[in-house]
Formats: structure tokens, sequence, C-alpha cells
């Protein structure tokens, strides 16, 4: 059964909206944008947020009545982060700004904020990702034309690249017991939130160091395919799992990690440290195969 056909509403009619509502209002002074709409290097798909900043004269009567925000459609979902609400934004000064994450029903997303200029002055030089597009003032500041800069991969100190060698492989140890004891949470979050990163880390230096660290993976890498190689990719795909194939993910993850780790270290001039790597690597075949006890 073929579900209903939902259309989006075309960019065009995104921004006509985003910038009509500004245009009427007078209390917003100035409209620019950030995130992916405003990287030339991204590709054009219908699924980017748009990522709005009003600047306005102040903010005390857009929370007021908080229903303003219904011209922009029929929400099927909206967060404010900076609402204490959330608990996210007990230390937010919602005189400055506000925010509100907006998911339409027919698929489009709006992140918009508020924001005095005082805040915008503070804050719209920094973001390399950044296309002014409506000023009634002309109070943005100049800007070169938006980038990703800001975001590409930074080199690793020699100190960077060995705590990430070392938290790589010392981790493993936790992972690997917790399997052994049958604790699900633990052992999926110390390899997800703890191994897995450290491997992430490698492979965004290991990108860096074919491409002169001058692109950007995206946030928790999510332009891997797009700069890996396809077989460094295909298995870099296998360290994902469920509890029940963690054994086979890990030794993927220590495969790939053992691949771009000497790599980037040769890129660097930084020693490997083998030795952790083929010991933790014993260590993982014996608790796998219940010799240790």
């Amino acid at each position: 059964m073929i579900g209903v056909l939902f259309m989006m509403r075309t960019e065009k009619e995104m921004f006509d909206l985003i910038l009509g509502v500004a245009q009427k209002d007078e209390r917003i002074r100035a409209v620019y944008m950030n995130g992916s709409r405003a990287n030339p290097n991204v590709n054009n798909d219908n699924y980017r947020d748009y990522d709005i900043v009003y600047v306005v004269e102040e903010t005390e009567s857009f929370l007021a009545d908080k229903d303003w925000i219904s011209v922009f459609g029929e929400p099927a979902m909206v967060q404010e982060p900076d609402s204490n609400d959330l608990g996210w934004g007990q230390n937010a000064d919602h005189s400055r700004s506000y925010g509100w994450l907006m998911l339409f029903k027919d698929g489009n997303r709006i992140d918009l904020h508020i924001q005095t200029r005082e805040a915008m002055l503070e804050e719209y030089t920094k973001d390399t990702l950044t296309i002014p597009l409506l000023d009634k003032d002309s109070i943005l500041p100049p800007i070169p034309p938006s980038n990703d800069s800001g975001y590409w991969t930074q080199k690793p100190s020699r100190s960077k690249y060995d705590g990430c060698c070392n938290e790589f492989w010392w981790c493993l140890n936790n992972v690997a017991k917790g399997i052994l004891r049958d604790q699900l949470p633990y052992a999926m979050r110390m390899y997800n939130e703890i191994v897995h990163i450290e491997l992430d880390k490698m492979i965004e230096w290991y990108i860096g160091t074919k491409t002169g660290f001058t692109v950007t993976t995206g946030m928790w890498g999510k332009y891997f395919k797009k700069h890996l190689p396809p077989e460094l990719y295909e298995l870099y795909a296998k360290t994902y799992s469920g509890f029940d194939m963690l054994w086979q993910a890990i030794f993927a993850a220590c495969e790939l990690f053992r691949t771009v780790a000497p790599a980037v270290g040769r890129y660097f001039g930084y020693m490997y440290n083998k030795n952790d790597d083929d010991n933790m690597t014993e260590y993982l075949k014996k608790m796998m195969n219940h010799e240790i006890r």
C-alpha cells in the first residue's frame, strides 16, 4: 500500500514567507541565515533546515504571545530549547534572544531565533556560514561570502593523537566486560559513546590528511560517506550493530582504526602505539572466546 504523498512547500515559497513576515513586522529589523542552506558545498535537497535569525528591537512582545509563529504553517512539533521548562534554558537571557525549532506537517523545518541588535553584534561575525537576507537599517556588519571554513577539521596535536589512540584501545576492555556480564546498556553506551567517538575523531583526521584539512565532515560525521573511499566507508558501516552482533562491530572498528590511525600518524610524524593495538586485540579475542575467567 502506497501512502499519501505530501508535497513540501518550495524553497521560494519558504523564503517568500520568512522574508514577508519580516518585512511586514516593524519589530524585525534584519534577517540572516546560518546552517546548511548557507553552505555552498552541501548538496541541495529538500530536507535542509531553514536556520533563520530575526534581529528584533525587543523580545518581550514575541514571547508574550507565542502563537505568532503559527504564521509559518501547521506544525507537527515545536521545540523551544531556550525554555526553562526543558531545563536547557535555565541560564538563557530571554531579553536578548529566544528560539523555536519548528517542524511542519509538509516536512519543512525552520529553526528560528529572535535576537536583539546587541546580541547580534556579538555573534554575527563568528559563524562563517552566514548569509544576510534583509537589513532595513544597515545594521548587519560586513562579512565575507558564506563558507564552511569555520567547520573544517582541525589538525591534532601529538597529545590529542596519542590520547585518541589510548582512549580507543583502553575503553574496549570495558566494552568486553560489559558483554560478558550481559550488561547491554553499559556495553552499548561504552562502545557507542566512548570508543566509537574516538574512532570518529580519527576518521575526521584521516579525511583531513587527504584533503589538506580544508573540508568539514559535518555534525557527527554525516559527510563521512562523501569523503571516505568506498571500501573504508563499507568497513565503517560494519562498526555499528545491535547487542547480538557487538563483537563483530568491535573487530570491524579495530580493523578500521588500525588502518587509519597509523596513516594519520605518518602524515604528522607521530608514532602509532602498535603495542596497545596488539595487546588489546589479543585481550578482546580471549574475552570473546571466554578464555579469561
